[in-house]
């Protein structure tokens, strides 16, 4: 996708700092079931210096968004160490990991748009205050498209 493409998809779901995901809608529509109706199609983006990748479909769950949320706050709040963005396809993982006892985290992106041929890892550095963003962002995009159903006990 080139950087034409990247303005026509509009503000991002998420954004931080090397790392983009837009959300655009729910995978099945009118599904209300909780497996198939909380699928999301998704369009990911990091990049760094020269390197950009892109990858798109439905690989993350709006579910994946609200347990990441959680984690960040977990991991501002000192209760964690880490907070993992892994949804169950292997397109998209995102890590947090806390570095330092000053507030300094990790992010450990890895982002393929084909997971058979190939696998990419960007890094890069932040400060503890991104945490409270990326919860609310993840919060506001599962407002937007909300929870469906209850899993089976």
């Amino acid at each position: 996708m080139s950087r034409h493409d990247a303005e026509s998809l509009g503000e991002p779901s998420l954004s931080l700092n090397m790392f983009q995901l837009w959300v655009h809608g729910y995978q099945y529509r009118d599904s209300t079931d909780y497996w198939d109706g909380n699928w999301l199609r998704v369009t990911a983006h990091c990049r760094e210096l020269d390197a950009s990748v892109w990858a798109s479909g439905s690989f993350l769950r709006n579910t994946d968004l609200l347990a990441w949320a959680e984690r960040c706050e977990a991991l501002h709040d000192g209760r964690a160490e880490v907070a993992v963005l892994d949804p169950l396809e292997p397109e998209l993982k995102v890590e947090i990991r806390r570095s330092d006892s000053l507030g300094h985290l990790t992010v450990v992106v890895e982002i393929t748009p084909d997971h058979l041929a190939q696998w990419h890892r960007f890094e890069t550095e932040l400060d503890q205050t991104y945490l409270p963003r990326i919860s609310r962002m993840c919060r506001d995009t599962v407002e937007s498209f909300p929870v469906r159903g209850e899993p089976e006990r």
